[in-house]
């Protein structure tokens, strides 16, 4: 619906913004004279125009069309739903590492397991191998769909909403802390400690004193051999979160559409995938690195048991966006779309 107020004075112009800003619109509003100002100065949003306005209107506003042409208000208003798209994309990246960051120091202490991460792994993600690709979603394109979704909602849509912490921590971030723990298992269990002989080890794992901690099949191991163990493990944890954050990555760059509509032509994007990837490699096998940052070189089958999960995380991913996509307004998107 369309409603023309004609003739309005400076207070009738106030009271309309005033009445459309009670119910709770969002309002914008053009002008180019001093009779315009004090609307200008209430709307959330004061449009001037740079060639026709007045030095009083322009003061006023929070925004000058420098052109005087109305059409860079809708490419404004493109831009701003892409940058709140990307800062929502590259937040709900970052966050989701945290869960497989946290849960080793979980498991830790209440099950009294060898520590499967360690904190100078963790600053190796946070401030090494997750780096380039959260700023590259800032560098996204916006989605097909942008221009046709509703103005959202200031008091529910927010920038980090329960939502986006739901699906971050309570559904992505789970399947990479499984990732994680599966490979940590792998390794224990290749070298003779089986799941059910770790619970409880802690204490006598970490003895220095302890020199014969027998393992599943008897063998016996010196504190020394047990730290070389569990610092590979460290290692291995390191890359299974990398392995799958590149999954993470790619289902980051929609909130909506498929990977397939929206493409890889995010090279920034891309080329930060190769980097983190690298990174990690350059970490593991650097000679000299397993003395100074305790960071152990891995045999090559121990990158691969984490692919299977980066693969669920991009398929369960692709899945609820189609889903969204599908049935709009459902259970779905109330609960998942962020």
């Amino acid at each position: 619906e369309e409603i023309v107020f004609a003739r309005t004075s400076p207070q009738q112009k106030l009271i309309i913004v005033e009445a459309f800003q009670r119910s709770g619109q969002i309002v914008a509003v053009t002008g180019d004279g001093v009779n315009d100002s004090p609307a200008l100065k209430k709307a959330d949003i004061g449009i001037a125009m740079g060639i026709a306005g007045s030095d009083v209107s322009k003061e006023a506003a929070d925004m000058i069309l420098l052109d005087d042409n109305f059409a860079s208000i809708v490419t404004g208003v493109e831009e701003g739903r892409l940058i709140f798209d990307n800062l929502k994309k590259s937040i709900a990246y970052t966050l989701t590492s945290n869960i497989p960051e946290i849960s080793p120091f979980l498991f830790f202490i209440l099950l009294s397991i060898p520590l499967p991460l360690g904190t100078v792994c963790i600053l190796f993600i946070d401030l090494g191998t997750d780096l380039w690709p959260a700023i590259s979603l800032a560098y996204e394109k916006a989605e097909s769909d942008i221009m046709k979704r509703k103005p959202r909602d200031p008091e529910a849509d927010r920038l980090v909403n329960e939502r986006l912490i739901s699906v971050s921590y309570g559904q992505i971030g789970m399947i990479q802390a499984s990732a994680g723990f599966f490979v940590y298992f792998v390794i224990m269990a290749e070298n003779g400690f089986h799941p059910k002989r770790l619970i409880g080890l802690r204490k006598d794992w970490d003895d220095i004193s302890n020199q014969c901690v027998e393992d599943s099949y008897g063998q016996q191991w010196s504190f020394v051999d047990r730290k070389i163990l569990e610092y590979t493990c460290h290692s291995a944890f390191f890359v299974s979160i990398v392995i799958v954050q590149w999954a993470d990555v790619i289902i980051c760059k929609t909130r909506k559409l498929s990977v397939f509509q929206q493409g890889m032509n995010n090279w920034v994007l891309n080329t930060g995938i190769i980097f983190e990837t690298c990174l990690a490699a350059f970490m593991c096998y650097t000679p000299g690195l397993d003395k100074a940052l305790r960071v152990y070189p891995l045999r090559i089958w121990w990158w691969f048991p984490a692919m299977p999960f980066s693969l669920l995380i991009w398929v369960y991913d692709e899945l609820r966006r189609l889903i969204l996509r599908k049935y709009p307004g459902g259970w779905v998107e109330r609960e998942t779309y962020y």
